[in-house]
């Protein structure tokens, strides 16, 4: 793992107040995700919570005859498995990674245990939640009636969000896939889009050159959900200067377990 990636990085950890995080961190083992990666399948009950730090998660929804729609994407901004602690125990969807990088994760069992303990982090949870249902909510208001190329622009923005640069290592079939349109579609978009100077496309990479044109031509569907991912989960003010150790004992009780 990077040795400047910490779990502060992550909104819901960077938001457990400082008395709080050296026992949380405690509990972490860092993970590198990888692209097309499957963190667990719907119907399952995972083993893990993921924290993504700079790797993006897509949920997504499948179909009898095995077609997929993503319903959300979780970045630096959430965890992958609120079910854990919603009483379901299962997941609901496909977690596949989207875009490879760094992540924490903790066991389920160890996280039922702090959520059961200590109230902050079940605060958090439903914060983040509520975050979560919003995307959701607005991505099936975004499908159902807004245009391929607003769509794309809502989903690009969302993932840029989550990420620490403009530059996204994704094929249009994947993103055709991800939206449940059909890949021509996408192409056509993207074509216009890189036609009016916005993004640079080349086989597996898009580059965002315009964001705030970006913006512009994207739905109301992504300031609603940034507005509210703002609000709830906003980056903590304090430094992660005082926590930067903690990494070293994350890794310590890693080695420990093996």
């Amino acid at each position: 793992m990077s040795q400047s990636t910490e779990p502060g990085e992550n909104h819901i950890l960077g938001m457990i107040s400082s008395e709080d995080c050296a026992r949380v961190f405690a509990l972490l083992e860092p993970v590198t995700l990888t692209l097309g990666e499957v963190l667990c399948e719907s119907g399952d009950r995972p083993s893990y919570v993921y924290f993504p730090v700079d790797s993006i998660v897509s949920l997504l929804y499948l179909t009898e005859n095995g077609s997929s729609a993503e319903i959300a994407v979780v970045g630096n901004d959430g965890m992958v498995g609120i079910g854990s602690f919603m009483g379901g125990g299962s997941m609901t969807c496909r977690a596949v990674v989207q875009s490879g990088g760094h992540a924490f994760r903790m066991s389920v069992p160890l996280f039922d245990g702090e959520i059961n303990q200590h109230g902050e982090l079940m605060r958090l949870m439903l914060r983040y939640s509520q975050v979560l249902i919003t995307q959701m909510a607005q991505t099936a208001v975004c499908n159902r009636h807004h245009t391929i190329k607003q769509q794309l622009c809502r989903w690009l923005l969302l993932s840029l969000d989550r990420l620490p640069g403009n530059e996204l290592v994704m094929t249009q079939e994947l993103i055709a896939n991800m939206l449940g349109v059909r890949r021509e579609g996408i192409t056509e978009a993207a074509r216009k889009l890189h036609e009016l100077g916005v993004i640079h496309y080349r086989r597996g990479h898009i580059t965002v050159l315009d964001r705030p044109a970006l913006e512009q031509l994207s739905c109301e569907c992504y300031k609603v959900v940034k507005k509210e991912t703002d609000r709830l989960m906003p980056w903590p003010d304090r430094e992660l200067e005082p926590v930067r150790g903690i990494r070293h004992l994350t890794a310590a009780r890693v080695h420990q377990r093996h």
